[in-house]
């Protein structure tokens, strides 16, 4: 009975959110297409029924694009005039929006699987992502930086190695992530 209620909830939590917002337009849309209608009929002689979807996906629309010139970009700049004057806060906020961006960005980074020879000797391989084809601009020549993230955990180290000692792999970055991350017990297909 309770895996039920907790079944129950996790489904209510899902599909409240949307339901409430559905049933928000559909509000606004009544409210706004009837009048609408109306409108159109009395000074153009058409109907046009839906007319007031149209408005309403308009203003949906502009308030997103409001939304993000008036909020977000001014609240975007207050946070990085206030970093500036933190200097150790704007190291940390850098370097997670960085790999964040890495993870879900537009320049994805995390993009080339690889398999690393960690110990010749025993045969032991790591997987990873290459995020440097060579290090030359940090005057370290000869290697390349392979990150690995840690199973069940969102986080990794960095590695620099030979290239000789890295392969690619042919496998979708983030079936390779899934994998390393659940500690190798997800299935790839």
């Amino acid at each position: 009975m309770k895996r039920l209620l907790t079944y129950f909830m996790q489904g209510f939590m899902l599909l409240a959110p949307l339901a409430i917002t559905l049933y928000v337009i559909l509000l606004i849309f009544n409210w706004i297409d009837e009048p609408l209608r109306a409108l159109l009929a009395k000074y153009t002689g058409i109907t046009i029924p839906g007319a007031g979807l149209l408005l309403i996906i308009i203003f949906i629309t502009l308030t997103g694009f409001l939304s993000k010139y008036i909020l977000t970009n001014p609240v975007r700049r207050f946070g990085h005039k206030l970093l500036e004057k933190a200097p150790i806060l704007k190291l940390v906020y850098s370097s997670l929006t960085d790999l964040f961006s890495a993870f879900v960005g537009k320049e994805k980074k995390f993009n080339v699987p690889v398999l690393v020879c960690i110990n010749k000797e025993n045969s032991l391989w790591k997987l990873g992502f290459m995020t440097q084809q060579s290090m030359e601009q940090h005057n370290i020549p000869g290697l390349v930086a392979v990150y690995f993230p840690h199973s069940y955990n969102f986080s990794g180290e960095l590695y620099l190695v030979e290239p000789s000692a890295v392969r690619k792999l042919d496998m979708l970055p983030a079936e390779t992530m899934k994998f390393i991350v659940s500690g190798g017990v997800t299935h790839i297909e």
